[in-house]
C-alpha cells in the first residue's frame, strides 16, 4: 500500500525532483545501514577531566567592563 502511494507521487514529480528523491533515498539507506552496523559506544563520565585545567586569573568572577552600562 505505501509503496504504491509513493510510486504514484513519484510519477507526478518532474525528473529533477525525482532525482532529488533518489539521492535522499540513498542518503537514508546509507545512514540507516551505518547506524545499524556500528554499535553505539557508551560514554564514559569524566574522560576529559583535567584536560582543560587552566590557571584562572584572580579577577575571574569580577564583572566585565564591557557590561557596566547594563549592570547599573
Amino acid at each position: 500500500m505505501i509503496e504504491t502511494t509513493i510510486l504514484e507521487y513519484l510519477h507526478k514529480l518532474p525528473d529533477s525532483l525525482q532525482q532529488e528523491v533518489l539521492h535522499y533515498t540513498q542518503f537514508l539507506l546509507e545512514t540507516h545501514t551505518k547506524s545499524t552496523l556500528q554499535p553505539q559506544k557508551k560514554r564514559q563520565a569524566g574522560f576529559l577531566k583535567g584536560t582543560f585545567a587552566l590557571p584562572l586569573p584572580e579577577d575571574f568572577n569580577e564583572p566585565l567592563e564591557d557590561f557596566q552600562e547594563y549592570m547599573e
